[in-house]
């Protein structure tokens, strides 16, 4: 009747009473959002304003014509999904009662209402607000994009008058078999059958059947296999029932169904479990939307997504706040995640005469789909607890049942506590917990700043079951009336671990290390000790997968000097590894069978790969430590190098570099290149604390001057050499006191960002870190061009500004000169300048210290929407001095221009 999804549309005629393109019928897509066809009022958040928005009601005309020898068959007309009370016409007939509810398939038997081998008109009208109030305070009113129409397809469902309604299956992951089947119309019919088989079709086990008598609706059909290989999100193995209503030996009407046999049980105060086995779940809150066309999607879409979501090495998914499409379901089984599926319900609840048909719809659809594990009765207050009963009515699998951010079902699902809550609750209490939102995202704040913390609180707490980041996408709708923009609603919607279109943030990175399956301790350092064998301690946080059964690569690299070579690294050498049998939870040793001469390359890159060939993550090390980088770098110093000593500053000249350093103040004062002057200057400082120069000295250590410059204040001292080969030397070191507290502890130069044009960089890239959001990224040489993307807000990745980890050397190119800074210290950041801030980021607000080129050994954390970076966990805080101190001695290297061979 209509198209399939998105890309695959049919014009029906349709007319809106009020906004864009009202009051005349014109042609609209089927399915589609009638606001992102150019029709109506875009709304977000509260949609409900009385029922006086101008787009309140949408018609639909559609002709269609069936085949007359479909005539005594039984013929439903199903909507997959229709936002949001829908009243259907067949031939100016109506066909049922009107339908309330905007996220749920519902039918109309229509076979006594049309016309066979003729044309036959079907009327839909649609209004975006329902007549039941309790709809829409449950599904209009809520923090998401509000949309109309006809969204999801429709289509003609024809059957044998005898027939076989529907079957909802019931398989445990111990082999035992059970499916209800639902009839209709049994008048002959003698019995029922069904077989299992594997999906290219070989049975296993005996065939079952059970007899069936005259106006009977419902047998149960049960088996006994054994050896069955159960369903899991790390093994998403599926077979394939048929069940076959019959007259004798004839077959009146044959269903197959895909399954997988999987168990899912709460165990009160002990952990949640999947097939026997406890396990934990990582998971994500998606909606079913698309930027260019609302809330109609595509199987392709879902299918991404769902990559998208194991890419990251979650196993879970919420789907918020409602039913998501059927293919959505269909490939979360093919492919292994686990899925909370939830009655709408954002913060108010259906009442129970309208709730209850849209809980038998939800079930009765999704009932078979292994991948949905608990079922979610509303959120956060929207759940009518008159309903709980109805779950466990429809659902044969007895699934698990909760209401998001409260304690039910033997689960706490508190939303957006603070990582040292509660006195009495999550880490403090004796119940299960599982926080269905949390680590809010907002631009580029929450999802993965604060995880490590909580993953890693949550792995030794024997009660948590995992959870679930809110969310998965900004949802950013395309404008027409603005040109094309994509308008996020200010910062309401710009919630999302990747945009619109799925460009990955910094937190796409970061997630999938911290939720890596496969952990080594040693990736918590940057560098390869020099006693390193080549051996690794791995941990193994699957629930069900061998580490035998992951493919580990690995590659030693050497990276060429800024001036040798565009490419990133050379591979010098490479193999395989496998580690012995190492169980779920068990940790064990990996052996990389190094050459001898591993240690004369740069960097090791070590990969994992599951056993369905999807990249797990790659870790890095490096070898070389910044001073070997920075010496290979330096190369050879012969010639003279002058030096003027007057009364304000000290003038350094080689060749045609010459170089000022103000007295009054020990910084960069100004830098010339023959005629071009370079505007890097009024450095190096603190980026917090001040200091006073106290003495100014020229020295000489052989033909190189050297200018030492002492300091009252944190800052102590600085040394500056000019080495005849054109590179800049300075040493400098400052103290903290005891305890000190600091967002920022390192030193800083000016330098006016529009005359940046990019940067090539040897660290941790490509995107910057935060100090509780340092994982993810893996040292190579990074290029980046200049941009000022505000995440979520433009899409343009990876920013550009920002800080970036375990810096060696980068080269900035300017409009003037390029500009190169390396350091000889482990562990620096590199900060370029202050990236735009959204005007209203709420604790995603970062205080950016003084300066524009930084390099620092203590950065700043960022906050989520709700709460500030130290509201969850220890790499929240600030920066603190120990408690005799802090001391650092820093030595970076300043090229300006063309780097020599």
């Amino acid at each position: 009747m209509s198209g399939t999804d998105k890309d695959h549309t049919v014009d029906w005629q349709f007319r809106v009473s009020g906004g864009r393109n009202s009051g005349e019928w014109k042609s609209i897509p089927v399915p589609s959002n009638w606001e992102m066809q150019g029709f109506g009022t875009y709304r977000y958040w509260s949609d409900w304003d009385g029922g006086l928005a101008p787009d309140r009601e949408g018609q639909y005309r559609y002709t269609f014509s069936v085949p007359a020898d479909w005539q005594g068959r039984a013929i439903e007309i199903v909507f997959g999904g229709v936002m949001t009370d829908t009243e259907v016409h067949l031939n100016g007939e109506l066909v049922g009662p009107v339908h309330r509810g905007g996220f749920y398939e519902f039918r109309y038997d229509i076979d006594k209402h049309l016309r066979y081998g003729a044309d036959n008109l079907l009327e839909v009208k649609v209004t975006r607000f329902s007549a039941d109030k309790s709809i829409n305070l449950a599904e209009r009113r809520a923090d998401f994009w509000m949309f109309s129409g006809i969204y999801r397809p429709v289509w003609l469902e024809l059957k044998p008058s005898e027939h076989i309604e529907r079957i909802a299956l019931n398989a445990a992951h111990d082999g035992e078999f059970q499916a209800q089947v639902l009839l209709d119309g049994i008048e002959g019919a003698d019995s029922v059958e069904g077989h299992i088989a594997t999906l290219d079709g070989k049975r296993i086990g005996r065939r079952f059947s059970a007899a069936v008598a005259p106006g009977q609706r419902e047998v149960i059909l049960a088996a006994r296999l054994r050896d069955v290989r159960p369903w899991s999100a790390e093994d998403p193995y599926r077979y394939k029932v048929v069940v076959e209503l019959k007259r004798g030996r004839k077959s009146l009407h044959q269903v197959e169904e895909t399954f997988g046999f999987r168990t899912v049980e709460v165990r009160p105060r002990d952990g949640f479990y999947i097939n026997g086995r406890k396990i934990r779940l990582k998971g994500v809150n998606r909606h079913s939307f698309w930027p260019d066309s609302g809330r109609t999607t595509s199987e392709a879409i879902s299918r991404s997504d769902i990559e998208l979501i194991k890419s990251m090495n979650m196993n879970a998914v919420r789907v918020g706040h409602a039913p998501p499409d059927r293919h959505f379901l269909k490939v979360a089984d093919e492919l292994g995640i686990y899925v909370i599926n939830e009655l709408t319900g954002w913060q108010d609840a259906y009442n129970t005469d309208v709730g209850r048909p849209l809980v038998r719809e939800m079930i009765t659809r999704d009932h078979n789909h292994p991948s949905i594990i608990i079922w979610a009765n509303g959120n956060e207050g929207g759940w009518n607890l008159e309903l709980d009963a109805d779950f466990r009515h429809w659902d044969r699998q007895k699934r698990p049942v909760i209401h998001p951010w409260a304690l039910f079902g033997g689960i706490d699902t508190s939303h957006y506590e603070t990582y040292d809550c509660c006195a009495s609750s999550l880490f403090g209490g004796s119940e299960l917990f599982m926080p269905t939102e949390f680590l809010h995202g907002l631009y580029d704040g929450g999802a993965a700043t604060g995880l490590d913390d909580w993953w890693n609180r949550m792995l030794r707490h024997p009660l948590a079951v995992g959870g679930f980041i809110w969310a998965f996408a900004d949802e950013g709708i395309v404008r027409d009336d603005q040109g094309g923009a994509i308008d996020t609603a200010g910062n309401s919607a710009p919630d999302g671990i990747l945009g619109p279109y799925r460009e990955k943030e910094g937190s796409f990175y970061a997630v999938r290390e911290i939720w890596s399956p496969v952990y080594f301790p040693q990736s918590e350092l940057s560098y390869l000790s020099e006693h390193f064998d080549g051996t690794l301690r791995v941990e193994n946080r699957y629930d069900f997968t061998d580490l035998s059964e992951v493919k580990f690569s690995w590659e030693l690299w050497q990276f060429p000097n800024p001036h040798d070579s565009e490419a990133a690294h050379e591979v010098i050498s490479q193999g395989s590894a496998k580690t012995k049998e190492i169980a779920p939870g068990q940790s064990g040793n990996l052996a990389l069978k190094l050459p001898k001469n591993w240690r004369t390359n740069h960097a090791l890159a070590l990969s994992a790969t599951d056993s369905h060939g999807r990249l797990i993550h790659t870790w890095t090390w490096m070898i070389a430590s910044p001073a070997d980088t920075a010496r290979r770098m330096f190369g050879e110093s012969h010639g003279v190098v002058e030096a003027e000593n007057n009364a304000t500053h000290i003038q350094l000249r080689s060749e045609d570099l010459t170089l000022l350093i103000d007295k009054r103040n020990g910084r960069l004062a100004e830098v010339m290149r023959g005629e071009q002057r370079l505007s890097l200057d009024n450095g190096p400082r603190l980026v917090e604390g001040e200091s006073k120069v106290e003495n100014v000295s020229l020295d000489w250590e052989g033909d190189t001057p050297v200018v030492n410059i002492r300091y009252q204040g944190e800052l102590r001292r600085t040394q500056w050499r000019l080495h005849s080969n054109g590179w800049l030397q300075i040493n400098y070191a400052y103290g903290l006191p005891p305890k000190h507290q600091a967002r920022y502890m390192g030193v800083t130069f000016d330098y006016p960002e529009e005359k940046v044009k990019s940067v090539r960089w040897l660290g941790r890239g490509p995107y910057r870190v935060w100090k509780n959001r340092l994982k993810g990224m893996t040292h190579n040489i990074w290029q980046n061009d200049y941009n000022d993307a505000i995440t979520g807000q433009s899409w343009i990745y990876p920013e550009f500004k920002g800080f970036f980890r375990d810096f060696h050397w980068a080269t900035l190119e300017t409009m003037e000169l390029p500009i190169t800074l390396a350091t000889s210290n482990h562990n620096t950041f590199l900060r370029l300048f202050t990236p735009a801030q959204a005007s209203s980021p709420m604790a995603t607000q970062v205080d950016f210290p003084s300066g524009d080129i930084s390099l620092l050994q203590g950065i700043a954390p960022i906050g989520t929407k709700f709460h500030p970076a130290e509201a969850h966990g220890i790499q929240g805080a600030l920066n603190r001095a120990g408690r005799l101190g802090q001391w650092h001695e820093g030595e970076m290297y300043l090229f300006f221009g063309t780097l020599p061979n």
